[in-house]
């Protein structure tokens, strides 16, 4: 009685055709669609891509230097751009931007030394003056 149960749940070799075949003629105007233009001189294309990897004949040099893509600066010429910049900077500070203050380092001392048992009797007093206005 149990023996056909398990031919429900797993394909057989006629049924695995079945799909294939249905697949093909489903998908068959799909792919021939791709396929209707017959231009083959694209110019957009990369040349690597239609022509393909030349044989040259040789080796590449690898002791040639490469061409590099824009001039490099000279040592006079960076100076002149950091000179420009460092006044430019200097500029900025006297119309009332300002550099970094020096930390309090004093303010900071008492900050960590009393900030641990001010938090705690705040947790334990189970106080919050942000929530709280009234808690002191």
């Amino acid at each position: 009685m149990t023996i056909n149960v398990g031919g429900t749940y797993f394909l057989g070799v006629g049924s695995i055709c079945r799909i294939a075949v249905a697949a093909a003629v489903l998908c068959a105007p799909l792919l021939a669609g791709g396929c209707t233009t017959s231009n083959t001189s694209n110019s957009s294309a990369p040349t690597a891509l239609t022509e393909g990897p030349k044989d040259t004949g040789s080796y590449p040099n690898l002791n040639i230097r490469p061409q590099v893509a824009a001039k490099q600066l000279s040592k006079e010429e960076t100076a002149a751009r950091l000179g420009e910049l460092k006044a430019e900077q200097q500029a900025q500070l006297a119309k009332g931007g300002s550099a970094k203050p020096a930390p309090d380092t004093a303010a900071l001392s008492t900050l960590a030394r009393t900030h641990g048992d001010d938090t705690l009797k705040q947790i334990e007093a189970k106080c919050d003056p942000a929530l709280d206005p009234n808690c002191n």
